[in-house]
């Protein structure tokens, strides 16, 4: 339909029907700028209906729901009855909307002083019509437009109004309706929603306090980065739509999960800050499951295959049925029960659902749907012998959840149209789904199953290695929190699959780390050089200066440093200095170099120097009692390769240099430091605090924080490349 044309030329009242007959799934929303009237194209290449009307009696009678069958009556007279009142909704058309609310008013106001409904006792396509006719006025300014014509708040028409207008099922209508122009209803100019992020596009059809979301991760490994997209854009729209955020750990595999695991992910969702409003399980709902497995069954629409694997999948391939696809329905109860009984003779048998062979969407040619595992759940030992797939069971605890949109990669698009066909072949509440890329990283890999062989291999020291990709590693390099949040959430819009590379992502972490980042000097433990400034205190005298932690914000406070004769340089910064030459040692001053012998420097100090006229700015440490040694860590790429083929194996392309240390004499407000902090050493880059200091034995550990940057910040290089 026209996104340009007013709410009341779209076809609403259709829309309504479709959500209220739990069919709405089946129906994809167009925008065409050439419609005057909206149209439903018809299956089979049958043509098209036009007019709202029309359409919503198609999509009701074409409904297999309870509620879809009394939309139009629950028998002849009252389907005539209900046909006479879309009638006169319809002919009210061609009045303008003062008339046509004062005359329908005026008809209700007898109808319904003791009536809910206009026909019978339940909702029906009468009542949504005439909602219609008054111009469907389900958003705040419209009702508010109605009330002043009719000019009384407590008459039955306006009773029946507000129990409409509040109706969930009618305010989706009105959101789908608005969204084909990227507006967002108000259904109460009081609970206005925040501006989505940049990046982010709305939920289909999601109104306030009528979305629930779920992140349903298997219990079988740690969560990497890819995962964060998927829960933060869950919980964001939870959030943002005043709903709710399921957890769900998909359990169906005992072959793969661990109690350690599970107990992972919700440690790494609290590092994350993710409050779910509720933690599930699929494995409360086996039982529940198996009950709709034996639904399949009885109504023909599964069947028990016996097919070794390698022939089940070049049947697949080549669309050949099954030789068991016709098996009876008393066959197919004995093999399910005899599979999931965990008789060594069930093993070899599987439940498959019947579906069509020859789709060109092969996740829809008769897919698996339970398979037998004697091996026992961690959670519910061995009371089950056999488990549903992921694909039947999350469309069911999906329904049976209340969840209202899943979240899916675009990874998944094939089988959405298999997950749409187990709910409708089931009869459950139907659930939106809302694609999006999942996240790729350059010279990363993300698989469980190759991040488990970089644990067990010892190529890393355990799932929190900083040149991991899983949350607790990303977030141990330095990774802040607000900036991750923001990162994903501005990648959330696209289904388009592409490999980000990290400098990007580092770019923007450096722009939260920085601004509250103190400012500390560092030198390197060998590789200095000594200056002897002529005139400047001796250490004994115990000589400090003070300055700002954040030059360009003073609140974060002072730092103290010591100032002495004897004063350490970066070797690779003295490098062609010659005598008579002005340096800057930041933080304190202009020192003119008066001589030069070798890796022995002599400097004056020069009060009120010029700054600005100096070549070199130069970090530095007083030699001194006081300084804290400080080791440095560096990391690389695990990977060497920035994106693997298909066909290559990535232990061909393992980076063998990834880890580099650097002991280096550091200031003494260092010691100062707690873990997780984050600071900058000057001219070197960004630290985050490992391991804070202790004592001589457990000293202080820095790990570097990227910037972005293919340089380091001040040219003093580290040992490995600088990303």
């Amino acid at each position: 339909f026209n996104p340009n044309s007013p709410l009341t030329e779209r076809p609403v009242i259709a829309l309504a029907i479709a959500v209220l007959s739990n069919s709405i799934n089946d129906y994809k929303i167009v925008s065409d700028h050439s419609r005057h009237s909206a149209a439903l194209g018809l299956p089979g290449g049958c043509g098209e209906l036009a007019g709202d009307a029309a359409i919503a009696r198609y999509i009701a009678r074409k409904s297999k729901s309870h509620v879809g069958n009394t939309l139009l009556g629950v028998d002849i007279e009252q389907a005539a009855i209900i046909d006479s009142w879309i009638d006169y909704a319809n002919s009210l058309s061609k009045f303008q909307q003062i008339r046509r609310v004062k005359a329908v008013a005026a008809t209700l106001d007898r109808l319904l002083k003791e009536k809910t409904y206009v026909v019978g006792h339940c909702m029906t396509l009468a009542d949504i019509s005439l909602f219609g006719a008054m111009g469907f006025p389900s958003q705040a300014a419209d009702i508010a437009e109605v009330e002043s014509i009719i000019g009384n708040n407590c008459t039955p028409t306006m009773r029946w109004l507000n129990m409409l207008r509040s109706c969930p099922a009618v305010r989706e209508a009105t959101q789908l309706a608005m969204g084909i122009s990227n507006v967002e209803a108000v259904f109460d100019p009081n609970s206005i929603m925040e501006p989505l992020v940049s990046g982010m596009s709305p939920l289909e059809g999601a109104t306030m306090g009528n979305v629930v979301t779920r992140f349903p991760p298997e219990p079988s490994g740690y969560l990497h980065i890819g995962h964060a997209k998927a829960v933060l854009m869950n919980e964001y729209f939870a959030k943002r739509y005043k709903g709710r955020l399921i957890v769900r750990f998909d359990d169906t595999n005992p072959s793969k999960e661990k109690e350690e695991f599970q107990t992972a992910i919700l440690e790494d969702l609290d590092m994350l800050g993710v409050k779910p409003d509720v933690v599930t399980f699929t494995s409360d709902y086996f039982q529940t499951i198996k009950g709709y497995a034996n639904f399949l069954i009885e109504n023909g629409l599964a069947y028990m295959d016996d097919t070794p694997q390698e022939q089940m999948q070049s049947e697949r391939m080549d669309r050949v049925n099954s030789t068991h696809r016709d098996q009876s329905v008393e066959d197919c109860k004995k093999h399910f029960k005899l599979m999931c009984s965990g008789d060594e003779d069930g093993g070899k048998w599987c439940l498959r659902a019947k579906i069509d062979m020859s789709s060109v969407n092969g996740t829809m040619r008769d897919p698996v749907l339970y398979r037998q595992n004697i091996l026992p759940h961690h959670r519910s030992g061995t009371t089950f012998k056999a488990y549903p797939t992921y694909d039947l069971a999350c469309p069911i605890v999906d329904s049976v959840e209340g969840v209202t949109h899943a979240l899916r990669t675009t990874e998944y698009n094939d089988r959405d149209e298999q997950y749409q066909w187990i709910q409708s072949a089931l009869g459950l509440r139907r659930t939106r789904i809302h694609s999006f890329s999942r996240l790729n990283f350059m010279y990363t890999e993300l698989s469980k199953r190759k991040l488990t062989w970089f644990v067990e291999n010892g190529h890393v020291t355990g799932w929190d290695d900083a040149r991991f990709p899983t949350i607790r590693g990303v977030l141990r390099r330095g990774v802040d929190l607000n900036s991750l949040r923001m990162f994903i959430l501005s990648q959330g819009a696209s289904r388009r699959v592409v490999n980000m590379e990290w400098s990007k992502f580092w770019a923007e972490n450096k722009k939260e780390i920085d601004p509250r980042a103190k400012r500390f000097m560092a030198i390197d433990k060998t590789n200095n050089v000594k200056l002897v400034v002529t005139n400047a205190p001796t250490a004994d005298a115990n000589a400090y200066i003070s300055t700002d932690y954040l030059p360009k914000d003073p609140s974060y406070g002072k730092r103290h440093i010591r100032i002495a004769k004897n004063v350490l340089l970066e070797k690779a910064d003295t490098d062609g200095i010659t005598e008579g030459e002005n340096i800057v040692l930041m933080r304190w001053g202009v020192i003119k170099i008066t001589k030069v012998d070798g890796d022995n420097l002599e400097g004056e100090f020069i009060p009120n120097g010029d700054f600005k006229a100096a070549k070199l700015k130069l970090s530095w440490m007083a030699d001194v009692a006081e300084t804290l040694p400080v080791t440095l860590y560096e990391f690389d790429n695990l990977i060497s390769k920035a994106k693997l083929e298909e066909d290559e194996n990535f232990q061909d392309f393992i980076n063998p240099d990834t880890l580099a240390c650097t002991e280096v004499i550091g200031d003494a407000g260092l010691q100062n430091l707690q873990k997780n902090d984050i600071i900058q050493l000057e001219r070197r880059g960004y630290y985050r605090v490992d391991q804070p200091y202790m004592s001589t034995v457990k000293g202080l550990q820095l790990f570097m924080v990227p910037d972005g940057k293919s340089k380091s910040m001040g040219g003093i290089t580290g040992k490995l490349a600088h990303r």
